[in-house]
């Protein structure tokens, strides 16, 4: 088990308009205040091999952030994020892995991508909700130990974001992958079944949550 510590502040540096003099007087805050107050994004996480963890939380509320410091933890050659995946223009879809066909299409299939017609176009040409399935499946391929995603089914309809978290979940579990993804929609939850959930609202620290009880 490794323990990740993330803290990531940012400093209140707007110019200080007379309508911003204004509003802080309406609210009673000083710009001294409002100085110091700047966002605090920070978390500590125990993650095993194979884990998922769910960043979640309303927009706005600082979980890319959280995402983005916990993959700078990790070494460049052990990560992959979905937003790194290229969508060839050259390629059908099942020649952009390079496994063997049964293999290939157990992986693109636990990512929800399939019918013959969508693996022999290419990437490029998918649409938006097939282009993120794809990403999924070729980050599953890489065999990397953590897979970072952002915003994770968000531009899927409910009910294919349901199967394709319930059955990415099923494929990092046995191949011991990390997962960690980020995401507003609590909907999935249950199928993804993470085992750490970090809740993160606008003013609280974040807050993590095991399935399991972790030793300190």
């Amino acid at each position: 088990m490794s323990i990740y510590t993330v803290k990531k502040e940012f400093d209140w540096a707007g110019p200080v308009s007379e309508r911003v003099v204004k509003l802080c007087r309406m609210f009673g805050v000083t710009l001294e205040r409002l100085a110091d107050r700047g966002p605090v994004h920070q978390c500590s996480l125990q993650i095993e091999p194979g884990d998922i963890v769910c960043i979640t939380g309303p927009s706005g509320s600082g979980k890319s952030v959280l995402l983005r410091e916990l993959e700078q933890s990790i070494p460049a050659g052990d990560r992959i994020n979905l937003d790194d995946i290229r969508l060839p223009d050259d390629q059908t879809v099942i020649d952009c892995f390079d496994s063997d066909l049964v293999t290939s299409l157990q992986t693109l299939t636990a990512a929800g991508l399939g019918g013959v017609f969508g693996l022999v176009n290419r990437p490029c040409l998918l649409s938006d909700g097939q282009k993120y399935r794809f990403r999924l499946a070729r980050a599953l391929a890489m065999g990397r130990p953590f897979v970072f995603a952002d915003e994770f089914c968000s531009e899927l309809d409910r009910i294919t974001a349901a199967t394709v978290a319930f059955n990415a979940a099923r494929f990092v579990r046995r191949a011991r992958t990390t997962l960690i993804v980020a995401t507003s929609h609590d909907d999935i939850l249950m199928d993804l079944s993470p085992d750490a959930i970090v809740v993160k609202d606008f003013t609280s620290p974040a807050r993590v949550i095991y399935k399991t009880a972790r030793r300190s």
